[in-house]
C-alpha cells in the first residue's frame, strides 16, 4: 500500500464516516504523518500493512526522542490506532498490530478554575456602556452560563437561541448538537446584547444568523475572545493563566462542588464520553480534602 494515497483514504474515512471537523483530519492527518516519517527512516522501508506491534513500539521510542510529552504521545497513539481500525474495516490488512499496544502514563492535570467571586469581579469589570461592552458581558455570562467551547461560542447562531423556554442549541465537536440550559443571568445579558445592540451593527452578508459579531459585523476569532478575556483577567488583578476553556471548566467544577449529576454535566459539556467528565470528580475530591482539612478538629 502506498502511504499518499492510504492516509487520503483515511482522511475520507474520518470526514464522511465519523464526521469529523477539519481541524480533528488535520490532528489525526499529522500523526499519520509522523508514522509515514518514521517508516521511511528505517533501514527497510515499512508500508502500512507491513507494520508489526514491535514496529510501533520503536516508533513510540522515537516519538519520545523527539521530545513529546506524555500526553501528546498518547494523542498520537489514538490517531494511530485510529488509523489501523480504519484500515481493518477497509479489509486492508488481516490483523490490527495496534491492538495491543499501550498508552503512556499520564498524569491527568487538573484545569485551572476561577472561583464564582472571580467570575462576578470580571463581569461587573467590563464597561457596559460601550457597545463592545454590552457583547463582552453577554460572551462572559454565556461562557460560563452554559460551558461552552470558544469554537461553540463564535459559532453560536440566532436560530438557535430558545432564550423563552431557556435552552439554546449547540453545534459541539464532529457536528454533533445538543440542548443546553441558559440561565437568567445569560439570558437577559444576551436580550441586551441582541435587542439593543446587534440590532445596530451592519451586519456582513453570510454572518447574519452569527449570534456575536464584531463592530464591522464579522464573527468574531477565538483570539479576539482569549484577548477580552485576558485583559479583564489584568483589569480585576486575578493573577490565573486563564482562557475562554476556564470558564467551560468552572461551570462544570461548580455544578459538580453544587452536587450535581456527572451524567448531566457530561451531557451539558457535549462529551463522548464519561471518562472525559470525570476529571470533575477529581476537582470535587480536592475540594472535599481542603474542606476537611480547613473545618475538621483533627486534621
Amino acid at each position: 500500500m502506498d502511504w499518499r494515497s492510504t492516509i487520503k483514504g483515511f482522511q475520507a474515512y474520518l470526514k464522511l464516516e465519523r464526521s469529523l471537523s477539519d481541524n480533528s483530519i488535520e490532528a489525526y492527518s499529522r500523526d499519520i504523518e509522523k508514522l509515514y516519517q518514521f517508516s521511511d527512516s528505517q533501514a527497510v522501508k515499512l508500508y502500512p500493512e507491513t507494520i508489526t506491534l514491535t514496529n510501533l513500539r520503536l516508533f513510540i521510542v522515537w516519538v519520545n526522542e523527539l521530545g513529546m510529552i506524555p500526553s501528546s504521545q498518547a494523542r498520537i497513539l489514538s490517531g494511530i490506532k485510529s488509523f489501523y481500525k480504519y484500515l481493518l474495516m477497509e479489509d486492508l490488512i488481516k490483523s490490527d498490530p495496534s491492538e495491543l499496544l499501550e498508552s503512556p502514563k499520564i498524569q491527568r492535570k487538573l484545569p485551572d478554575t476561577l472561583s464564582y467571586g472571580d467570575i462576578n469581579k470580571m463581569i461587573d469589570a467590563i464597561d457596559v456602556s460601550k457597545p463592545e461592552g454590552g457583547r463582552n458581558k453577554a460572551i462572559l455570562e454565556v461562557l460560563y452560563g452554559c460551558g461552552l467551547r470558544v469554537s461553540e461560542l463564535t459559532e453560536l447562531k440566532l436560530s438557535n437561541l430558545y432564550l423563552d423556554i431557556e435552552f439554546i442549541k449547540v453545534t459541539g465537536k464532529g457536528s454533533k448538537e445538543r440542548l443546553v440550559p441558559i440561565g437568567g443571568s445569560a439570558v437577559k445579558a444576551l436580550k441586551i446584547w441582541i435587542e439593543n445592540i446587534r440590532v445596530h451593527i451592519p451586519v456582513k452578508k453570510g454572518e447574519e444568523d452569527l449570534v456575536f459579531l464584531n463592530r464591522r459585523g464579522s464573527r468574531l476569532s477565538r483570539v479576539y475572545i482569549f484577548m477580552v478575556i485576558k485583559q479583564l483577567a489584568e483589569l480585576t488583578g486575578i493573577n490565573k493563566t486563564i482562557s475562554p476553556h476556564t470558564f467551560r471548566h468552572s461551570f462544570a467544577t461548580h455544578l459538580v462542588e453544587g452536587g450535581a449529576d456527572l451524567r448531566a454535566v457530561q451531557e451539558m459539556l457535549g462529551h463522548e464520553s464519561i471518562t472525559t467528565t470525570e476529571i470533575y470528580t477529581h476537582l470535587d475530591r480536592e475540594y472535599l480534602k481542603g474542606t476537611i482539612i480547613q473545618y475538621h478538629p483533627r486534621s
